[in-house]
């Protein structure tokens, strides 16, 4: 068979995958802030406690089946289910329409994964485990000595200048206002970020994430009639949408950006 008509199929393979992890992140974003095992009991309605059966468990499919309820006590089923992973199935076919199947597809869907994770775990409590974060920056670093996606230098640079530079910015913050400004999670998180994507990455990131978490913030404050600084916001999804962004669209910014300052 033709590679060109093998395509559609991969693609399609690719999306039920990654929907099927996407519906294993759901559990993880769940259990993993409350130190609950990722493995055992198995899922449960989180409103009536019922076990789900496998046929009620199917990515994306059981949701629209059940109309968004539990088939035991009819509670609604939070919407954040289906889109994980829905969001899951499309980053799988995004990242191999822009890498190919290969290392480099690997690599960034584990950090995409990662990204996703740390998002919706900080939305849900405002917190980012260190054991995704940490991990995720061990990895990057590692994949770097044997991938050529980026150098080790470059991928030490980044994650030093990532959590440098929001150490600097969360400390200075603190001395001048004497309250927090920044979590140690962000922190790590860019560390993370930089290790993956080398100096570009991080800076892109800043920039992409501070604009729209800006935007939202302004947003919330007109529609709440609430001080900037009393809003909260976790900072956590606007870096991992910036460094997702950065997979897609970073090079081609650069490359635009360094062919406007040379004429």
């Amino acid at each position: 068979m033709d590679l060109w008509k093998m395509e559609p199929l991969i693609e399609i393979f690719l999306v039920a995958v990654g929907c099927c992890l996407g519906s294993f992140f759901n559990v993880v974003i769940h259990r993993l802030p409350s130190r609950q095992s990722l493995v055992f009991p198995g899922s449960r309605c989180p409103s009536c406690r019922s076990p789900i059966a496998w046929y009620d468990n199917l990515p994306l499919l059981s949701y629209l089946l059940l109309r968004g309820r539990c088939r035991s006590c009819k509670a609604r089923i939070s919407l954040r289910y289906p889109l994980v992973e829905l969001l899951t199935g499309i980053l799988a076919l995004l990242l191999y329409r822009q890498f190919g199947l290969g290392f480099s597809f690997v690599l960034f869907f584990i950090f995409s994964a990662l990204l996703l994770l740390i998002a919706f775990i900080d939305l849900d409590t405002y917190l980012i485990p260190d054991v995704l974060s940490l991990s995720g920056l061990v990895v990057g670093l590692i994949a770097s000595l044997v991938g050529s996606h980026l150098s080790w230098s470059d991928s030490l640079l980044g994650a030093l200048l990532g959590g440098g530079l929001f150490y600097a910015v969360a400390w200075a913050y603190q001395a001048l206002r004497k309250q927090d400004g920044l979590g140690g999670g962000d922190i790590k998180l860019l560390a993370m970020i930089g290790a993956f994507t080398g100096w570009q990455g991080v800076v892109f990131t800043i920039f992409v994430s501070s604009v729209l978490g800006t935007a939202v913030g302004l947003g919330m404050m007109v529609r709440h009639r609430e001080k900037m600084a009393s809003a909260r916001i976790p900072f956590g999804p606007f870096l991992s949408l910036g460094a997702i962004c950065y997979l897609f669209w970073g090079k081609a910014v650069f490359q635009w950006y360094l062919g406007f300052l040379s004429g």
